[in-house]
């Protein structure tokens, strides 16, 4: 048998055959060197294709322990928070700390021991092997997850003009160095001018172990705000201390900070936050209003950066999870291999839906359904996806291919596959163009 393509779909060229995106990694030992970080550590770093010069770092840092640094390791490698560094010409970086098995975490969570040079060499040196100066320089979209979180509030104090947002899920520092238990870091005007979002699980409140997430960023909230800063809590009633579904409001949080941050030009600073877009809602509340209709406190109130945010945040602190109503996009590209036997080999490329990821796609023969990849997809810690998540808002391993074998492929001229992207809601892309057996 013979495939043929649909002409449009040769216009991709050789690009899209390698990807919408390439990995840069670079990797630390531990140092003994005074000050500097005891620990390893890894730098994977996702830069999407045809971007000549990128504009921001997306850092989704970790937390605490063997299994929070393995999760680190595919954080660069997820489909969903690359849509986000796509549409803003970002690259995506996933930082993995080489901590042993009880080893002390405030070696590296507390950048001042030694992982704020590291990260700053990292960049640096990423910027070299990847050929993009500018990745020395850019501000950055600070993530952290409990230990994560932890670290990012500290970065904070240390490179608040950097910064073009942040999002504590389940960590700060904040209450440590307030009790005297962390060295207290000087607290500068420009912090309070970064966009920031609180995000515990409910679950935490009250939990004899995890309390201190909740009680840090409730404290961080509420000290911060009355200082003016544009600060957000978003409580996750469906969670504990994992990440759960929170995705679905920190992407379209992240999304609205680098629109209304990031400069038009580049080496020049970042813009204000556009405080004539902003919504507020009552701590710990479910509604959220325009800025000018608030009527409560506004230095304890919520702030969000504009209505979309809003909305989505009243959503997900009332149900854990944000609604999506439109369908994804299909996948660019699906070819196809004559593996002999009546035996075809199916490969797609395919971006993530922005709204809420991709489940599953959809494989056709001949107009209907042949399969579905994966069959059955794995939700433990939120919405079944095709990148199974794990407690560490992170793609389990082993990472998932588009791919497809067909073992009982008609022989007859004339059969046809195409593709459709599932959306973490449910909702079906249009076809691709069809690949076609001659």
């Amino acid at each position: 048998m013979k495939i043929s393509l649909p002409a449009f779909a040769l216009l991709f060229g050789i690009g899209v055959l390698h990807g919408t995106g390439r990995i840069v990694s670079v990797e630390y030992p531990p140092s003994t060197k005074p000050g500097a970080l005891v620990y390893g550590v890894t730098y994977n770093l996702w830069i999407p294709d045809g971007v000549k010069h990128l504009r921001a770092i997306i850092v989704h840092q970790h937390g605490c322990g063997v299994g929070a640094c393995k999760g680190g390791e595919t954080a660069a490698y997820d489909l969903h928070w690359q849509a986000l560094a796509r549409k803003w010409d970002c690259a995506l970086l996933g930082p993995s700390y080489h901590q042993g098995e009880g080893d002390d975490c405030r070696k590296w969570c507390d950048p001042r021991n030694g992982s704020e040079k590291r990260f700053l060499q990292g960049l640096k040196d990423l910027a070299m092997k990847a050929k993009h100066p500018e990745l020395a320089k850019i501000p950055w979209c600070l993530w952290g997850h409990s230990g994560g979180g932890f670290w990012a509030s500290l970065m904070h104090t240390l490179h608040p003009e950097r910064i073009v947002a942040i999002w504590f899920r389940s960590g700060t520092a904040f209450g440590y160095w307030e009790k005297g238990e962390a060295p207290k870091p000087k607290l500068s005007n420009a912090m309070f001018k970064v966009p920031m979002v609180c995000n515990p699980g409910v679950g935490e409140r009250d939990h004899k172990r995890m309390h201190k997430a909740w009680n840090g960023t409730l404290a961080m909230f509420k000290a911060y705000r009355a200082k003016g800063a544009p600060i957000a809590f978003a409580p996750d009633p469906r969670t504990v201390h994992e990440c759960g579904d929170s995705r679905y409001l920190a992407i379209p949080f992240f999304d609205a900070c680098l629109d209304q941050r990031l400069p038009e030009k580049p080496r020049t600073p970042l813009r204000p936050i556009d405080g004539e877009q902003a919504w507020l809602a009552p701590l710990l509340g479910e509604k959220a209003v325009e800025s000018e209709m608030f009527e409560g406190d506004r230095k304890q109130s919520v702030w969000l950066p504009n209505e979309k945010v809003a909305k989505a945040w009243a959503e997900y602190v009332a149900t854990g999870v944000t609604e999506d109503h439109t369908p994804p996009p299909p996948p660019l590209r699906v070819m196809a291999k004559d593996a002999g036997n009546e035996t075809i080999h199916l490969t797609w490329i395919a971006h993530a839906d922005f709204e809420s990821g991709v489940r599953q796609f959809v494989v056709y023969r001949n107009g209907k359904e042949l399969a579905r990849v994966p069959e059955k997809p794995k939700g433990r810690f939120g919405r079944p996806l095709f990148q199974s998540m794990s407690y560490h808002d992170t793609p389990e391993k082993p990472l998932p291919k588009m791919t497809f074998t067909d073992k009982d492929a008609p022989s007859s001229e004339g059969t046809d596959y195409a593709i459709a992207t599932v959306n973490g809601v449910g909702e079906v892309s249009k076809l691709t163009a069809a690949v076609i057996l001659k």
